[in-house]
């Protein structure tokens, strides 16, 4: 019993950890209709952004607060690539992407003297500095501080999209992705709305990075393939399930997808398919697209 409520807890935290980048992800694909793979770059740079400021002894709130800075301009350089120069969204992802390899590294490398990797073994960060140093580590031999943490960190993060979307802002993001002529209609600019549409998408992804980076207490910029990946696997299985649940924001959903991606992810890890960790993310997604291509047909057959 022990083990499956410490498997469960480790779902639940990665689940949230990585909560903030389907939060970010859901903003790009399900509301502006925007397949931006410039995701699997500004991850690792929130992660590298966080881990240089954390090691030069700046408060590791401020390193999670400028990584979300660092990816709001990348993810608005996606935008800009494709509203003013009329660049495919696909390939504006890719050349952000790419960019962002080289960006990563020379940052990396100023942080850490040389080196492609920066560790933070004894370094202050969200999980041992205040006020999650009030929060007992174990409670019955369950581990709760990081839990605690990530649960907190994603919950803002949600709370306040939550908030954005009720704004006139959020509003006219979510009609841009819906229906752009109309947001033209209304005497607005909906390639502005869509620069901060990905500026805010990749901020969350960024925040991820800087947040699983403090966790880990390390940066590795190899630790961004694949965020795509599980991004909209996480938002497709929330989405799709949860589709008739009305009384559950979106956001919600996404979220709660993401904690079952990662529990699924657990089992695989626990069976000793570890080596096997992105053909299963592969197969997870595909499933995920499968289903809600399935369930769209079934409401269309329906209707």
């Amino acid at each position: 019993m022990e083990v499956v409520i410490n498997s469960i807890i480790n779902a639940v935290q990665t689940g949230a950890m990585y909560g903030v980048l389907v939060l970010g992800v859901y903003i790009t694909y399900s509301i502006l209709d925007f397949p931006d793979l410039s995701v699997d770059g500004t991850v690792p740079l929130g992660g590298v952004i966080s881990a240089m400021l954390i090691l030069k002894g700046y408060n590791p709130w401020l390193a999670l607060l400028a990584a979300f800075a660092a990816g709001a301009l990348a993810g608005s350089v996606t935008g800009l690539l494709h509203v003013k120069l009329k660049i495919r969204p696909l390939l504006c992802g890719i050349l952000v992407m790419t960019a962002l390899l080289s960006v990563n590294l020379m940052l990396m490398k100023a942080a850490t003297g040389g080196m492609s990797i920066a560790s933070l073994p004894d370094e202050k960060t969200l999980f041992n500095t205040l006020p999650a140093s009030l929060i007992p580590d174990e409670v019955a031999g369950f581990r709760i501080q990081q839990l605690i943490v990530c649960l907190v960190v994603v919950l803002v993060c949600k709370f306040l999209m939550d908030w954005f979307f009720s704004t006139k802002s959020g509003m006219l993001l979510r009609a841009t992705g819906s229906n752009d002529q109309y947001v033209t209609m209304l005497a607005r600019n909906p390639g502005t709305t869509k620069i901060l549409g990905l500026a805010l998408g990749n901020g969350f992804a960024a925040m991820a990075g800087a947040l699983i980076t403090q966790q880990k207490h390390t940066a590795d910029l190899q630790f961004g393939t694949g965020m795509v990946v599980l991004g909209l696997a996480s938002v497709i299985i929330g989405v799709s399930l949860f589709r008739k649940v009305r009384f559950l924001r979106s956001t919600t959903k996404v979220l709660i997808g993401s904690v079952l991606y990662q529990a699924v992810m657990t089992v695989a890890t626990s069976l000793g398919a570890s080596d096997q960790l992105k053909l299963i993310m592969a197969a997870i997604f595909v499933v995920a697209l499968v289903c809600n291509n399935l369930m769209d047909k079934g409401r269309m057959a329906h209707d």
